[in-house]
């Protein structure tokens, strides 16, 4: 009996990316709101760009630097303290508004913090980063906007906390690994959030 054939690096990533869908995809949400509609359809746009951004820089990782399977980083990114951002207040039972959009800010910005600090990761990775960080900032100014006019807006900004030190360039890349994954599956959580408040 011949063995199976190996999956590819691109198609492992996917497949668990998928299982983590899964078992976000079994969290029942609660009853829709009344934000605008034009709102609604631009952050959906906003993710499937920072999903694209996110996916590139994945893919070069791997390409470049062999770095292919989060899963297999997971104990480096305890060591380096990389957090994931909560979205507890979204796919729930009572879904509450003003403290899910509060998370989907506060999840951006951490992710803008963390992406911020992988920056000279390469020469290669460079532009990819840098539109990763643009696209990820435009998004979380897109929450905070919708935030202010519906009057749930702190009076200030959240500030930026502790960020990863990564002591060499392999750290470095393994983070980007990390932090890419981490926010990939925070922006399918979020999409699937905001595409349930879109429906009418």
């Amino acid at each position: 009996m011949s063995p199976e054939p190996a999956l590819s690096p691109a198609l492992q990533l996917l497949l668990w990316h998928s299982a983590l869908w899964t078992v976000q995809e079994a969290t029942p949400l609660g009853p829709a709101s009344s934000l605008p509609q034009s709102f609604l359809l631009k952050c959906l746009e906003q993710v499937r760009k920072i999903q694209g951004d996110g996916a590139a820089l994945q893919e070069k990782l791997c390409a470049t630097y062999k770095l292919c399977h989060p899963e297999e980083l997971v104990l480096l990114g305890h060591s380096l303290g990389i957090p994931w951002a909560p979205l507890s207040s979204c796919p729930s039972q009572a879904l509450q508004l003003a403290g899910c959009l509060s998370q989907l800010h506060s999840g951006l910005f951490l992710y803008q913090g963390l992406l911020q600090a992988l920056e000279g990761i390469s020469p290669e990775l460079g532009p990819t980063l840098d539109t990763l960080q643009l696209d990820v900032a435009d998004f979380a100014t897109t929450i905070w906007q919708q935030m202010e006019e519906l009057g749930m807006a702190p009076a200030l900004q959240p500030t930026q906390g502790a960020m990863p030190a990564f002591a060499s360039a392999f750290q470095r890349r393994a983070g980007g690994v990390l932090v890419a994954s981490h926010l990939q599956s925070f922006l399918e959580v979020s999409y699937r959030v905001l595409r349930h408040l879109a429906q009418p």
